[in-house]
């Protein structure tokens, strides 16, 4: 496996380049977000001017992706976006997994080759995404690819005196290497695990974000790795960096390295992956909460006992919750991305699992999915009215060219406000309600010009806004799909469907014609025509479709 996947879309907003000229906004001035490791909102500023350099822990690719999996993509895509609508080049990198316990463990009960498997549902994760239009990252690194990075980084941190080798009774490496916590006085910075007995009340804090956020040994949202609960460790608290290998494992999924032969713990390839992309210290490392100990913390403990700076800022999407407990494969309660788009529409689930702020605990139940349902809903039919009024939609370069600077003010304060998304979409109605009062006042004007630009002023303010949450109808990947984001009920067409079909057509297409020449007098005819014959009609931005009663 190579390095890295190259990225689907190499233009400006994706591929950060040096020779393009940066034009951050004003608005940038205003951002402010919260940092775990502080517990406090603060405001932002980029290591380096006009960048911003984010790493996000990404999948462990051992089976289908679920709703949870899928909120914290969705949460940084949006992170993402705004710094990127603020006129910032952004290099992100989310990382692949393809290499650990439980895929070594699953592929062997499966019968299956451990990488075949990985790269299965590596796939999976990537159809996910696209399907719901998270942007590809700037790369996406998988840990197979860097090996020699994780070698390379573990000697440095022997060589620094806070790691140690196991050896066997002839004093050879046996392949396990442990970091010693004891010799790292800053661990606990990010969570506030103090070494001694003090309490840490901001910490206590966090944690009743949610049961066990920090908590471990029999805790079943953070279970111990194995190599973790080794007689050889020094002190309990020390974790894994390299560890021999299982006798079951196969023998491609060992490596060889000056301190034996054996395969990498879970935190080390987080932090060579970073530092390999992003360099030394970087503006954001992002996952989901359930991250932050054991994971982050180890991770930023062993980047800076290399003698590397950690990320300057740390940031934890929340969990998707059903009755109030955390969505996971382990306690029966997962929901795969396939058969939530079976039933409901790619937008849908989107503005669904991006309907709160990313630090905000998600209910995920059949009430949340329709009333995103009836957003879109909301949001298609202000848009279409709007196209029709106003003969044509502003174009795609129109409105990804709207500065942040432009767009609404109370959008703006809430998107800096720590991308608070929920004030955000309040924002977006509040301006689909004025312009729907504004085309009220346009059917009475038809000959007003003024009373058409504030309808064309107002159109493309939401359009941008929905953007920059991922959301605008009239672009990839909702175009390709569909109206809605295209879910389907998977029948087969009939004859008789497709004659139904045929002469349907007909009478939408002649209905168009009458709206676009705002005879709304013969397009009212013809749909109540077509109600009495038991024909209900939907008007979508791709147009109307039609359904039996």
């Amino acid at each position: 496996m190579g390095n890295s996947q190259e990225p689907q879309d190499f233009n400006t907003s994706v591929m950060p380049s040096s020779l393009t000229p940066v034009h951050v906004a004003k608005a940038a001035d205003g951002l402010n977000l919260y940092d775990t490791a502080s517990h406090q909102v603060s405001h932002f500023v980029p290591l380096k001017p006009g960048e911003v350099g984010i790493y996000v822990c990404g999948a462990t690719v051992q089976s289908s992706p679920h709703i949870g999996h899928i909120r914290a993509a969705v949460a940084f895509d949006i992170v993402r976006r705004w710094f990127l609508k603020l006129g910032y080049k952004v290099t992100f990198v989310r990382n692949v997994t393809d290499i650990d316990d439980k895929i070594l463990d699953k592929a062997a009960a499966a019968g299956q080759r451990w990488w075949a498997r990985a790269y299965y549902y590596e796939r999976e994760f990537t159809e996910a995404y696209n399907t719901l239009g998270v942007l590809p990252p700037t790369v996406e690194p998988r840990a197979t690819g860097h090996m020699s990075d994780m070698i390379d980084l573990i000697q440095r941190i022997l060589d620094n005196g806070h790691g140690y080798m196991v050896t066997d009774a002839d004093g050879k490496p046996t392949g396990n290497v442990y970091f010693d916590v004891a010799s790292w006085p800053h661990y606990g910075e990010l969570t506030h695990q103090k070494q001694t007995a003090e309490v840490d009340e901001a910490a206590a804090m966090a944690d009743r974000m949610g049961p066990s956020v920090d908590a471990t040994g029999d805790d079943k949202y953070n279970p111990v790795d194995p190599a973790d609960a080794s007689p050889d460790k020094h002190d309990p608290r020390d974790f894994a960096l390299w560890k021999a290998p299982k006798d079951t494992d196969p023998e491609d999924a060992r490596w060889s390295t000056p301190f034996g032969v054996g395969r990498p713990g879970w935190h080390i390839e987080c932090s060579a992956m970073s530092h390999r992309y992003l360099g030394d210290g970087f503006d954001i490392h992002g996952g989901g909460l359930d991250l932050r100990f054991p994971h982050h913390e180890n991770e930023m403990a062993q980047t800076r006992a290399a003698g590397y700076p950690s990320a300057a800022r740390w940031m934890h999407s929340a969990w998707v919750t059903a009755k109030g407990e955390k969505m996971s494969k382990s306690l029966g309660t997962g929901l795969s991305v396939p058969s939530v788009l079976a039933e409901n529409s790619a937008w849908v689930v989107r503005y669904a699992l991006g309907s709160v702020q990313y630090r905000s605990m998600l209910e995920w139940s059949g009430q949340a999915l329709v009333e995103a349902q009836a957003a879109y809903d909301r949001v298609s039919n202000f848009i279409e009215r709007a196209g029709v009024a106003l003969g044509g939609q502003p174009s795609r370069e129109e409105v990804t060219g709207i500065s942040a600077d432009a767009l609404p003010t109370d959008f703006v304060a809430a998107m800096n406000d720590d991308v608070n998304v929920s004030g955000a979409t309040a924002a977006i109605f509040t301006a689909i309600r004025s312009g729907n009062t504004l085309l009220s006042q346009l059917a009475d004007r038809a000959d007003s010009e003024d009373t058409q630009a504030e309808v064309r002023e107002t159109l493309l303010a939401v359009r941008a806004m929905l953007d920059t949450l991922g959301l605008d109808p009239l672009a990839e990947p909702w175009v390709s799909a569909g109206a809605a984001g295209g879910a389907s009920d998977g029948t087969t067409e009939t004859p008789e469907h497709a004659a139904l079909e045929a002469l349907i057509t007909e009478q939408l297409n002649a209905r168009a014609e009458a709206r676009k020449a705002r005879d709304f007098a013969k397009a009212d005819q013809i749909r109540d025509t077509l109600a009495e014959a038991g024909i209900t009609i939907e008007d979508g931005l791709q147009g109307s479709t039609w359904s039996l009663k």
